[in-house]
């Protein structure tokens, strides 16, 4: 699954043109490599979002073309 629809799907980042914008503009980080839109993303890889306030880091458990809202953070897990 491309990266921008795994981030809006997973509902860390609410659209997916925003998703797209943030990987274009090299805010996104996929085990420690810059993330272009298309870059397919796997379970157990590391996603890194850079914000202006901060970071977000987490691990890939699952990657599901649909998911219900109170499913989407099953997806992921948060890394300190």
């Amino acid at each position: 699954m491309r990266i921008d629809k795994f981030l809006k799907v997973s509902r860390i980042l609410k659209r997916r043109t925003v998703a797209q914008e943030a990987c274009s503009a090299g805010k996104v980080m996929v085990n420690g490599r810059q993330a272009k839109p298309p870059h397919e993303i796997k379970e157990g890889d590391v996603v890194e979002i850079l914000y202006n306030t901060g970071t977000l880091k987490f691990r890939v458990l699952a990657v599901k073309e649909v998911v219900k809202k109170d499913d989407a953070q099953n997806l992921y897990e948060i890394i300190a």
